[in-house]
């Protein structure tokens, strides 16, 4: 990379391998009154508000209004609640009947179960999405439990154009609407997180601050971008062009951790997403990454994540995965 290159064009780089992929759609019809319950899970959610309106709440925060055209995005999948009235009593999303609409895509219903059509008639579009990064990664960590899009809206010209984008779908009904809508979703939410990253958290120190610093952000590109490397210290001081005790006393006072606890943590990251979510051998995993031994590997894995990387192995085999709008066998 040149050394000329800006923080904005390091920090793009960042974000390039930044990936949500989504896991599973509900289009939800109530009709007023309800109440559901969201449980925390692993995934991200994305929530929007295509007709009516609701209120949101997380475990410790207040009652949040939602309008709509409104979209909200919870990156660390907090439990929270979503309702047409906050003194309504809540109900679990998996109570609701749910109707396959297509791969992954379900409508879930209230107002049919109901019979009643006298109640304020809500319709929203949700999403559980899955990172491609660990729960723990810097960037995921410095996230607030809840984005709204409004919020961003005016700091990036193409937040409202997709919201707009997926009013139209909504409301013009047309065949295939919720494959279109669980695209747009997945751009949206993408856009959410480039747009708080770029003008929503103007922290003058910390990671987001590295990485728009034009040499340690060059670093730090570099780390995310091959974390399979065996980086030393030298190496990553020649990227940022300084000597080796220079850039050593520059990562540290910047990030707040030296570079090889540094690298050592995005490596385990990378580790646990391969075992926890492929279910990766873990001396596959120990190997591609460079330790001599997978017991080497097990102990720096047990120290950086507080788990040993067998016992995560065996939880990912022996789990039943779970999604918001997973299809229930009839009742």
């Amino acid at each position: 990379m040149p050394a000329s290159a800006s923080g904005r064009d390091l920090l793009t780089q960042v974000l390039l391998g930044l990936r949500l992929d989504g896991v599973e759609y509900g289009r939800c019809v109530m009709r007023a009154p309800w109440s559901i319950a969201f449980p925390a899970s692993r995934e991200a959610h994305f929530h929007f508000v295509a007709q009516g309106g609701c209120w949101l709440k997380l475990a410790d925060a207040d009652w949040v209004r939602l309008n709509a055209g409104d979209a909200v995005l919870l990156p660390r999948g907090s439990f929270h609640v979503i309702a047409s009235d906050p003194d309504v009593p809540a109900i679990d999303i998996d109570a609701l009947a749910r109707v396959p609409v297509s791969d992954d895509i379900y409508l879930v219903r209230t107002d049919a179960q109901a019979g009643e059509d006298d109640g304020e008639r809500s319709v929203m579009f949700c999403g559980s999405m899955r990172f491609n990064l660990d729960p723990l990664h810097p960037l995921l960590a410095m996230m607030p439990d809840m984005m709204r899009a409004g919020e961003l809206a005016q700091k990036d010209p193409t937040v409202p154009a997709m919201l707009e984008a997926m009013e139209r779908e909504v409301s013009l009904d047309r065949i295939g609407a919720c494959g279109i809508m669980a695209r747009l979703a997945d751009v949206l939410a993408a856009s959410i997180i480039r747009a708080w990253v770029e003008c929503g958290c103007s922290d003058s120190s910390g990671w987001i601050a590295a990485v728009h610093c034009p040499s340690i952000g060059r670093v730090i590109a570099a780390i995310h971008a091959e974390p399979e490397r065996d980086w030393t210290v030298p190496e990553l001081a020649g990227l940022m062009g300084a000597s080796r005790s220079r850039f050593a006393e520059a990562f540290t006072r910047t990030l707040g951790e030296t570079p090889a606890r540094y690298v050592a943590r995005i490596k385990m990251f990378q580790a646990r997403r391969w075992i926890a979510q492929e279910g990766m051998r873990v001396a596959v995993a120990a190997n591609r990454l460079g330790y001599d031994s997978e017991a080497s590997f097990s102990r720096a894995f047990k120290r950086i994540i507080g788990q040993s990387p067998g016992a995560l192995r065996s939880a990912h085999l022996h789990a039943r995965p779970r999604a918001a709008f997973q299809a229930h066998a009839p009742r």
